[in-house]
């Protein structure tokens, strides 16, 4: 018994010491797990990064939508097939798009350093055109335009873009103590940009940089909502118009929209802007000015046939706001207006056309079809050699936009908006437009390259849910041409199969129907 005792308590002194043992070798406390932590700072919706004094804010949303009677989803049946109104013309345009938003925030000795980003992935039908190589009773083909995106770049080109789609990139922009550097919003747009009250993206009369412009822009905050900023910003991709030597004029440019020539030379100067904003409970009013740089190429192929000289043009613009009219809670009313001298795409914007050619029907006799034609450059002039060249004459425009936003109750509400813009040449761009016209198109009429833009259009979106919505817009575009009587195309246009013929100068219309489903994250 004594033994069995023994054995007992030695096997007990045993396993005490093991446990003991195993139980030095654990660690005393686990490391506490970094949860991810709301970041209250700066809004809804965002988080710090772990391990970081850095916020975070991830966002986008998820559109599908479909035009109607367009060949594209954004604008109207300017030129193209789109406005040839034929077999090659499509009937809908359709497209799919995903966003996403990157918003960081921390917070230093001079203030918030912000950058932010959005980027997009699109699919949208591409059109047809009609096969260039072919000539007028040789059989017919049709050439498929590969779907893109307002980047232009078609990620997989090797099967003509069918899946590849594009990449879109809107903003990227960093901002530290009043300055924004990158891409964005031009400081020169209203800040409703080009939605007064629309999804239609079309309009004239005002700047609108939707998808983003590099600049270098200082804002200064002066209190009570006041602000005032100055920027200079890339030229190049947006506020370019042209620049056309009228002497290069084809009748088949002509009936396409090209008067001539674009011979824009290589970047001498950023668009210098400022602007004044007053932002308060009652609304806001913004006036931008903007100066724009016109320097065009050499007049012929070679260095030694001279150049025109360079010159600046101009745009200035004031926009509007008035929110919760008594229509209705939330009810906004936005207007602006605007006046250009050589810098076009201030009022027409990017992604308006500022070249149309729109064919309809005719009752004149002997006419084929009717057509109007018309281009809206910064500026032109005319020569093939410095002996025998003039200077930059820039193009004049002005024009005005607005919209009123209606909520009937939480999931309903409509917009009303309208544009108008008036495009005005020179007496040597009338002139040499005019001599162009009759001695290419045999002109049987009156002459003048003038024009106006009349547009008009109705929305009403539908929230069943939050951040659910859908939308149908309705728009219609009038080009307002000052020819009259007849042409006559020597040539067939083969991309819009349209047959060499006698056309009636007639002002044309463009209808037009967008369908838009859009999830926001």
């Amino acid at each position: 018994m004594k033994m069995i005792k023994s054995v007992v308590l030695g096997s007990a002194a045993g396993l005490i010491a093991m446990t003991g043992a195993q139980a030095a070798d654990l660690p005393v406390k686990a490391k506490a797990v970094e949860y991810v932590r709301i970041c209250s700072l700066y809004g809804a919706g965002f988080f710090y990064i772990p391990g970081t004094d850095t916020c975070i804010k991830l966002g986008g949303f998820l559109r599908v939508e479909a035009g109607l009677n367009t060949n594209s989803v954004y604008s109207g049946q300017f030129s193209g097939v789109g406005a040839a109104h034929n077999r090659l013309t499509n009937y809908y345009t359709a497209r799919s798009r995903e966003i996403l938003e990157i918003d960081t925030r921390t917070a230093t000795e001079y203030g918030v350093v912000r950058t932010f980003f959005q980027g997009g992935f699109n699919w949208t039908t591409g059109g047809y055109a009609g096969n260039s190589t072919n000539a007028a009773g040789t059989p017919a083909g049709t050439l498929y335009s590969a779907s893109v995106g307002p980047a232009g770049g078609v990620i997989n080109p090797t099967d003509g873009g069918t899946s590849g789609g594009s990449f879109g990139l809107y903003h990227a922009l960093i901002q530290f103590a009043g300055f924004t550097m990158g891409k964005t919003i031009s400081a020169f747009d209203a800040p409703w940009v080009n939605y007064p009250a629309n999804n239609f993206d079309g309009l004239v009369g005002g700047g609108g940089t939707v998808t983003g412009v590099n600049q270098f822009t200082y804002t200064a905050q002066f209190g009570n909502g006041v602000s005032g900023a100055l920027s200079a910003q890339d030229t190049v991709a947006y506020t370019q118009a042209g620049v056309l030597n009228l002497t290069g004029a084809t009748a088949a440019g002509m009936l396409g929209g090209a008067y001539g020539v674009n011979n824009t030379a290589g970047t001498r100067a950023p668009d210098l802007i400022a602007t004044l904003k007053v932002d308060q409970a009652w609304g806001l009013f913004q006036a931008s000015l903007a100066a724009h740089n016109n320097t065009p190429g050499y007049y012929a192929g070679a260095e030694t046939s001279g150049h025109p000289d360079s010159n600046w043009g101009f745009a200035v613009q004031g926009a509007l706001q008035i929110k919760n009219i008594p229509t209705g809670v939330g009810d906004t009313l936005n207007v602006q207006a605007v006046y250009t001298d050589g810098a076009t795409r201030y009022n027409i914007q990017n992604l308006a056309p500022n070249a149309f050619s729109m064919f309809g029907g005719t009752n004149v006799a002997g006419a084929y079809q009717s057509i109007a034609f018309a281009n809206a450059p910064d500026a032109i002039y005319t020569g093939t050699s410095a002996a025998n060249g003039t200077n930059l004459e820039n193009v004049r425009t002005w024009g005005f936009r607005g919209g009123f936003n209606h909520n009937w109750d939480p999931y309903w509400s409509s917009g009303l908006y309208g544009a108008y813009a008036g495009v005005r040449y020179g007496n040597l761009g009338k002139t040499t437009i005019c001599a162009n016209v009759a001695a290419l198109l045999t002109l049987v009429g009156t002459c003048n390259p003038d024009f106006n833009i009349a547009q008009a259009g109705i929305i009403t979106r539908w929230t069943p849910v939050k951040n659910l919505t859908f939308s149908g817009d309705f728009t219609w575009t009038r080009l307002d041409q000052r020819y009259s009587g007849t042409v006559v195309n020597p040539a067939l246009l083969a991309a819009v199969a349209k047959p060499a013929a006698s056309y009636e100068l007639r002002d044309q219309d463009s209808f037009n129907f967008l369908l838009r489903a859009q999830r926001n994250w």
